[in-house]
């Protein structure tokens, strides 16, 4: 099963749906995101807009979940912001927000190598 996530003109994601592999099969026998984008089109309207998502996040990096976002900048599902705390930032990596280090302003899981190598810190000086 494939499964396509309705997004509005705000990449917010509105439903999920589960679509059957075989309405996703091209001319030449292979699966089309295209083709599945299509057939949700075809049962929801021509002016609606999907994107595929992978429930096992094989590709863009989550599952889609209403309410996320899907980032064309990073090809990803976004999951929404939690209300605090206030000082989340989305880590490139994994599309997931952390707490951000106040002073290097990324994640915190990141924030000790980046700050080592932006500003080349011995061993000795690291945080």
């Amino acid at each position: 099963m494939a499964h396509f996530a309705q997004i509005d003109t705000n990449n917010v994601v509105l439903q999920v749906i589960t679509v059957s592999n075989n309405e996703l099969i091209d001319l030449d026998g292979k699966e089309s995101e295209a083709k599945g984008i299509a057939f949700c089109q075809s049962l929801f309207g021509p002016d609606t807009r999907w994107v595929q998502t992978s429930y096992n996040a094989n590709f863009r990096k989550n599952y889609a979940a209403i309410g996320g976002t899907y980032s064309s900048e990073y090809d990803a599902f976004v999951p929404p912001k939690p209300p605090y705390p206030a000082s989340l930032v989305i880590n490139p990596n994994t599309c997931l927000w952390e707490v951000k280090d106040e002073a290097t302003n990324l994640p915190v899981l990141f924030s000790n190598l980046s700050y080592a190598v932006k500003k080349s810190l011995t061993e000795e000086e690291l945080p």
